[in-house]
């Protein structure tokens, strides 16, 4: 067994921390896991967690609605546009609903590669890999800012054909990519090889709502969390798609992207977080 986190004392007992991780750098997929309720975290996670929590205190409500999404996306795609086949990068730690449970829930013959570079994800890879028997899943342990070591990789290759419609799947991830990173092209360079009829599906965090005074609060915070990351506007947003055919109803807050049933739910900024889900021609 793995013992990450004594609960009781809400430190990390680094003497139980798996090889090869650092117990005193965040990292985005274990920071998540913390806003999701999960127990696959460190103090580090935690603490730049609730630094970005200072200036967004709805942040976990947001997280909570941004896997909602997820679920509803690979639904749609899977029910309604027949994919059969998902690229998820950025996967993060397993919880409930992943992709190639509710993709293979719809059609058991579905096809997933999950990619992530935490090795916490790695160990737990095995429950990402429970695929169902008609289908299938790998997981790849690289970087998103890599896309060519992603791409060429011989487990996607084994696992998805690239000549048949593809769901490339960034979500809560590309504002991790800030722009010295050239995040425009690194999407691009994805989706060169994807056939039409293949799909990209984004979610990212924006500066829409925010005030000038409240955009630096979230930029300190940011910078205090100790991961690089970077909101955009809608406008910037949008420009991932260019040249995309955008799923009605284009986009949109992860709150109202194709909403299953109506619910209360409070206003977009407390969320502010975009979707959007575009074919390839």
């Amino acid at each position: 067994m793995i013992r990450l986190v004594d609960r009781k004392k809400d430190v990390v007992d680094s003497e139980f921390a798996p090889a090869g991780i650092d117990v005193n750098t965040p990292h985005p997929a274990r920071r998540y896991d913390y806003w999701l309720g999960g127990e696959n975290n460190f103090e580090a996670d935690r603490e730049s967690a609730e630094a970005v929590a200072e200036a967004f205190p709805t942040v976990r409500f947001a997280a909570l609605e941004n896997r909602r999404f997820l679920r509803r996306a690979v639904s749609y795609l899977t029910e309604e546009a027949g994919v059969r086949q998902f690229l998820d990068i950025g996967a993060g730690l397993p919880t409930a609903g992943n992709v190639h449970e509710v993709a293979q829930g719809i059609a058991p013959e579905s096809r997933i590669v999950y990619v992530d570079n935490d090795p916490i994800v790695l160990i737990h890879a095995r429950t990402l890999l429970n695929s169902a028997s008609e289908g299938a899943t790998a997981y790849l342990d690289a970087d998103l800012h890599d896309a060519d070591s992603i791409l060429s990789h011989p487990d996607l290759h084994a696992t998805l054909d690239l000549d048949k419609p593809v769901a490339l799947m960034l979500v809560a991830v590309m504002h991790f990519i800030t722009d010295e990173h050239k995040p425009y092209e690194l999407v691009r360079r994805l989706l060169e090889p994807l056939a039409p009829g293949s799909y990209l599906v984004m979610t990212h965090a924006t500066d829409d709502h925010l005030t000038q005074e409240d955009l630096a609060e979230t930029r300190e915070a940011n910078q205090r969390s100790g991961i690089p990351f970077q909101l955009r506007s809608t406008t910037e947003f949008t420009n991932f798609f260019t040249d995309l055919e955008l799923v009605p109803p284009g986009i949109s807050s992860v709150m109202t992207w194709r909403p299953e049933t109506w619910r209360a739910h409070p206003r977009p900024e407390a969320v502010s977080m975009l979707a959007g889900v575009a074919r390839i021609d």
